[in-house]
């Protein structure tokens, strides 16, 4: 496989060609998520693009998110609430989607604790 490209542990990929796999965003989803669970879909120079499952995370009180690099997120499945250093707060539904600029301090305040959310996160 490119190095580029990596997948979701044990999905069932399916081999088209070369450095080509199709897979399932929403599968496999770990039963076990004491932690959230990061899988890296695809990396390259410019872009990192990951599947982010949740139930009931959320970041420390303490623990601001200040990356070096963009990030656009995306729930595809369940909901959360992301909050911002200036006290907004924004929450995030099933197609919800937010960009946030390089080093704009945020946070994930709350992920829905009965069911996964799935995220997926591009950072450019």
């Amino acid at each position: 496989m490119d190095p580029g490209l990596s997948g979701i542990s044990g999905s069932g990929g399916r081999r088209i060609r070369g450095d080509m796999e199709a897979r399932n965003i929403f599968e496999p989803v770990p039963e076990n998520l004491e932690e959230e669970a990061i899988d890296l879909l695809v990396q390259r120079e410019n872009v990192r693009i990951e599947r982010i499952i949740s139930r009931g995370h959320a970041s420390p009180e303490s623990g601001w998110y200040d990356q070096e690099r963009d990030e656009w997120v995306m729930v595809l499945k369940g909901e959360a609430v992301i909050s911002l250093e200036n006290g907004e707060e924004v929450h995030l539904e099933a197609g919800g989607y937010m960009n946030i600029p390089a080093h704009t301090r945020h946070r994930v305040k709350w992920t829905h604790p009965e069911t996964e959310t799935v995220w997926l996160a591009v950072h450019y």
